[in-house]
Order: structure tokens, then sequence, then C-alpha cells
């Protein structure tokens, strides 16, 4: 009995090591950015820095922060990910109800003409002359329309909608409750786990989106935020090429900001706001991707 219960001990202890080594690997990459862009730049070129700044200090952050570009670029990706994901939440769930009745007639190539977007596309340059065609280059909405229907989510959300039981709303309709009054009165509020999931994925995806913006966007008042970091770190990469001897030159100039210290603030300015919203919606996680992902 004695064996068996050091035996449970030492799997325990094993778990919770392999857990705490699982913890250290994920959190210490972020934290080590957090102590670099806080650490003052003559003395972060010397190296050797790993769990806490030697010399404090918020220099890096008032470079990018008084940036008048990187002020603009955070509003359009604050706008962005504030229209964008809620429509998206719209279209998703106003498709995926309808899809999930199984009386629908025509169901099932609908539901194939969807899934067959997710595998075949006509690539970058067919993609860039229809949204030409339709007008939305160099345009805010480029950001918006493009990326409205999801079809991954789509089939989340109305396999989550599948699982309900039909008796809701059944005997909703016999009430009287039509389809749009059953949608916004039962299927909405039950679907809340799921759907709460993919706005947090949603809003990730525009807050860290740069590609749309680098490509299909010319005007500076259209940039987001990624992509004004992305000019920035090009600029500032430069600096980590120069040889180890002459940053130990440059150490001695105390100088107040460099390469490093400028990447690891843009990194944490860009990364910190969207790290916020995870506690609010971190409840949802597991339900709604459980049961929107399991078909009956």
């Amino acid at each position: 009995m004695k064996s068996r219960a050091m035996g449970d001990m030492l799997y325990s202890g094993a778990v919770y090591a392999f857990l705490l080594a699982v913890v250290f690997a994920t959190f210490y990459p972020f934290w080590n950015v957090l102590v670099l862009s806080v650490n003052s730049a003559s003395d972060t070129i010397k190296g050797g820095i790993y769990f806490w700044p030697r010399e404090l200090s918020f220099t890096s952050y008032k470079e990018i922060l008084t940036d008048g570009q990187i002020i603009h670029a955070v509003w359009v990706t604050v706008a962005r990910t504030l229209i964008g994901t809620p429509l998206t939440i719209l279209v998703i769930s106003l498709l995926s109800y309808p899809l999930s009745n199984r009386d629908l007639v025509l169901r099932k190539p609908i539901t194939l003409y969807f899934i067959f977007t997710m595998y075949f596309g006509g690539g970058l340059i067919p993609y860039y002359m229809v949204l030409k065609n339709v007008h939305l280059i160099d345009s805010f909405w480029v950001f918006i329309f493009p990326g409205l229907m999801n079809v991954f989510y789509m089939i989340l959300v109305r396999t989550y909608i599948e699982q309900l039981p039909q008796e809701l709303t059944e005997s909703a309709k016999i009430d009287g409750a039509n389809d749009l009054q059953v949608f916004i009165r039962i299927i909405l509020p039950l679907t809340t786990p799921v759907l709460a999931t993919i706005a947090l994925f949603t809003a990730i995806g525009h807050w860290n989106a740069w590609f749309d913006s680098y490509v299909f966007t010319y005007k500076p008042s259209l940039k987001t935020l990624q992509a004004v970091l992305v000019k920035i770190l090009n600029q500032y990469q430069t600096g980590s090429m120069v040889s180890e001897a002459q940053q130990l030159a440059d150490s001695s100039k105390r100088l107040a900001v460099s390469s490093d210290t400028i990447r690891m603030a843009a990194t944490m300015v860009a990364t910190l706001p969207i790290v916020l919203v995870y506690p609010f919606l971190q409840r949802y996680f597991v339900k709604g991707m459980t049961l929107g992902a399991v078909k009956s």
C-alpha cells in the first residue's frame, strides 16, 4: 500500500514538474521581451539580461508612443477590430442557423460549396484583381468585407446549433414565433460560448493582421499598427547587424534606443492590448470549442 502511495506521489510530482516546465517555456520568452523593452539601450547591447532589467528605462516606449504615425495606426487597428469582429459574428451566425436546419432545401450542396472554398483559391493576384474591381483597394473596408465569412467558424457554430434540443425551437414556433424571433431570442443566447470563442479568434486576427494593410493599401492613414511596426522593425533591423565590437563602442555613447529595445518595445505594444482581452473570454473557450467541434 505504501509503495502504491509512493508511486502516486512520484507520478504527481513528475506531472507537476512537467507542467511547470511547460509554463516556464511558454511564459519566459514573453517575460524576457518585457525585460529587454524596459532596459536601457546602452546596457542592453552588452547582453546578459535574462530575468530583471539592470537599468530601468522607458525611452523605447516613449520613442514609439510619441510617433504620430503609430498613434494613428492604433486607432485604425482598433476601429478595424471593433467593426470587423461583430460584423463577422453576425454574418457567421446568420448563415449557421439556417444551415443547421436539416429540412433546408439544398442544405448539403450549399455546405459543400462553402467547404470547397476552404481548400481551393485563385491566389493572391486574382484576389487583388477582385478587390480592385469592387473598389476596395486603398479603402478601409478592405479590412472588413473580405473577412466577414470564415467557413471553419461557420461549421463550428452550425454544429453547435445542431446539438441544441430541437424541442426549444419547435415549442417556440408552436407559440407563434417566426425564424427571426427564434434566432434572436433562443439561438443567440444559447450559442454565446461558441460565439464568444470565435469572436476572440476573429479579434486577434484583425489585431495581428498586417499583410492586407501592407499589400492592399497605399495611404499612410490606412496603415494598421502591425504594418507600421513591421516598418519600424525593418528600419531598426540593420542595428542588429552591427558587429559586437561596434555595439560595445556605441554603448559608451549612452544610446537612447537601440534595435533590440525598439523591437522588444514594439512587440509589447502590439501584444499587450489583445492579451488583456483573454481573461474576459477565457471561460467560454473549452465549452465553445468542444461542443462546437463534436458532431452528434
